[in-house]
């Protein structure tokens, strides 16, 4: 999408160690309009695949998603990264190590809200080695919903996840997928 790309290349700061900041107008600081058409992309995209339920994980991908739910006219439901006290204890639970917090956690959903009859697009603002998403199609399978595919903002090609999930017959749609980042630069897949 040449307008998610162009405003990365724009307001996004590439930091030391493969970290793409993009927080002024993505996950801290968020953009609605970009957002929104962001998600209007992602309906144009998956049109016709009957989506019934947006799952995404806590917290940065919660924008977004909720924009995705809001066109698709469905919930939005996001992983939690603990069990707090408001939640029953009949939960799906996965492991997702984060490669941004460099720590694991054990996200989960209340089953009451995931189920056989769902047909789920999966939601996040990155994608790089993998983990939050396969740790969401885990808690998808766990509960007999159909995974239609990912949406994704921005995923980072070259730290392969995208190619490992697709490769295990997951659908992704990545908005701006970069091919190689250094500390001066980054480049777009094409």
């Amino acid at each position: 999408m040449k307008q998610l790309e162009e405003r990365i290349l724009r307001d996004g700061k590439v930091l030391p160690g493969g970290i793409l900041k993009v927080d002024g107008f993505l996950n801290h600081r968020i953009d609605p309009q970009l957002l929104y058409d962001m998600a209007a992309e992602l309906k144009r995209l998956y049109a016709g695949e009957e989506i019934n339920k947006i799952l995404t994980i806590e917290a940065s991908g919660i924008a977004i998603a909720a924009l995705v739910g809001y066109v698709f006219g469905c919930p939005l439901l996001f992983a939690k990264k603990s069990k707090t006290s408001n939640i029953s204890d009949a939960l799906w639970s996965a492991e997702v190590k984060s490669f941004t917090h460099g720590n694991t956690n054990t996200v989960v959903v209340a089953k009451e809200y995931l189920g056989p009859g769902d047909r789920v697009l999966i939601v996040d603002d990155f994608l790089a080695h993998g983990e939050a998403l396969a740790g969401l199609k885990a808690l998808c399978e766990q509960a007999g919903a159909t995974v239609v595919g990912a949406g994704i903002a921005i995923e980072k090609a070259f730290q392969g996840g995208g190619d490992r999930l697709r490769a295990a017959g997951l659908r992704i749609e990545s908005l701006a997928k970069i091919a190689a980042m250094s500390d001066e630069s980054l480049t777009f897949c094409e």
